[in-house]
């Protein structure tokens, strides 16, 4: 199944029981992180598979933070990939407040309380907007001899990384979450600044004094 693109001690897999059902896990090392694939359905998918490359949110993934989309993402994604009947979720590690760790990431969320979105908070603590590497994505992608995918983003970044790694995005399939009071802000931000494709933050209308 495995195209040796990491060496022996960097990789391990096992399969992985869960409430949707059972997918191939496939832990690697790159770039000083731990990242994980997970793979369901038909191993031997090397054109059009749907995919999700998903940066590690905790407060989003795992407490269920409103304040962005990204667990809601999470469990569409793998929601979608198990209706399918098969596909990959690739979960990066490292990628925490779009790549500066997550102690400064609640230090900007101090600062969005006080009006700033989501990269001036950033900005003004003398941090990147984002320094997220997709490279991982794309070489886990070749391990699995995947060579082209439907990509389930909204954010072009993630596409023009896959595609200069040697993976071809054939088609984006729109993750849109539906916003709420507390992540109008920071998607209207990704929207308008950071060229992410979010058609749905249209026409929200946020209530008074809502952040």
């Amino acid at each position: 199944m495995f195209e040796q693109t990491f060496n022996e001690e960097d990789v391990a897999e096992s399969d992985l029981v869960t409430r949707r059902g059972t997918f191939r896990a496939v832990a690697f090392r790159a770039d000083g992180h731990e990242h994980m694939a997970l793979v369901y359905g038909k191993t031997k998918l090397r054109e059009n598979v749907l995919v999700r490359i998903h940066s590690e949110c905790m407060t989003g993934d795992i407490f269920g933070a409103m304040r962005c989309e990204c667990g809601e993402q999470l469990d569409a994604a793998l929601n979608t990939i198990v209706r399918e009947g098969s596909g990959i979720l690739v979960y990066l590690r490292g990628h925490e407040g779009r790549g500066i760790g997550l102690v400064s990431k609640i230090r900007t969320h101090v600062l969005q309380d006080q009006g700033l979105d989501t990269l001036d908070s950033a900005t003004s603590l003398g941090l990147p907007v984002d320094v997220r590497d997709y490279t991982p994505a794309a070489r886990v992608l070749k391990h699995l001899r995947v060579q082209s995918v439907r990509l389930m983003s909204n954010n072009p970044d993630k596409i023009a990384a896959l595609e200069t790694n040697g993976i071809t995005v054939t088609a984006r399939v729109p993750s849109l979450m539906t916003p709420n009071q507390h992540n109008i802000a920071y998607l209207t931000a990704k929207r308008d600044r950071l060229g992410h494709d979010l058609p749905q933050v249209e026409g929200f209308t946020t209530l008074p004094h809502a952040r």
